[in-house]
């Protein structure tokens, strides 16, 4: 029983490390992954970047608008 019993902390304590482990390789890849993501592509100002069309036409609201109303009238 007492094998047994040392051979289960054993095996427990191996297990706890490897994942201890893997996690800690997966912590130094992320940071590794994101140094060179933010090196080779850094981001943009926003100065400039473009923006959408602030314009929307009449017409485009007016369309959402009747979906907007026709599905809350369907769902009542």
């Amino acid at each position: 029983m007492n094998e047994m019993m040392s051979s289960g902390i054993e095996l427990m304590l191996t297990g706890m490390g490897i994942v201890y482990a893997f996690l800690a390789m997966l912590v130094v890849a992320i940071k590794i992954m994101t140094a060179i993501v933010t090196r080779y592509f850094p981001e943009v100002p926003a100065e400039f970047i473009v923006p959408a069309n602030k314009t929307t036409e009449p017409l485009v609201i007016a369309a959402i608008t009747a979906a907007v109303h026709q599905y809350r009238s369907k769902q009542k």
